[in-house]
């Protein structure tokens, strides 16, 4: 039987959906805005936040198309895997400036699809089906920082 590789403890138990769809929101705005991903949210069952570095204000058309992309994505039903790398065999284009500095060596790739890619210890569906909206409740826009509050359903009875 294989052992899995050692990596970090993680220190709390986020809801899901609600994780899984940080993981698309940020890949979104990258795509949309050439953003970095957000270093700053605060993820909930009832409702998330999230924040990002923009030089404006998206508009309202943009915000729209932001929850069109992001409901989009759910549907496809993209699968959630896993893959344990070393930091010198990172794939390219993965960053490490997230992580924590006692990240260990070995570290956790969570793939959504071919959409995303990135190093997390959190815990996600199995796919995007797995969640069944992604609604943004509002948006501001504050010294650089557009911050996008969201709440997301999930199909399945998990706690």
């Amino acid at each position: 039987m294989e052992q899995e590789p050692y990596i970090n403890a993680h220190n709390k138990e986020e809801y899901k959906p609600a994780h899984t769809a940080e993981h698309l929101l940020n890949q979104v705005m990258i795509r949309k805005f050439g953003c970095e991903r957000s270093n700053n949210a605060h993820i909930e069952r009832k409702k998330s936040k999230i924040n990002y570095c923009l030089s404006q204000c998206p508009t309202p058309k943009q915000i729209q198309e932001i929850e069109l992309r992001m409901n989009e994505l759910i549907a496809q039903d993209l699968p959630v895997t896993y893959e344990f790398v070393t930091r010198d065999s990172l794939p390219a284009g993965i960053k490490l400036d997230k992580l924590p500095q006692d990240a260990s060596e070995t570290l956790r790739l969570v793939r959504i699809g071919e959409y995303d890619i990135c190093p997390c210890i959190g815990q996600h569906v199995a796919s995007t089906g797995d969640i069944d909206f992604f609604h943004i409740t509002s948006t501001s826009y504050n010294n650089g920082s557009f911050r996008i509050v969201f709440k997301v359903g999930n199909k399945s009875s998990e706690s």
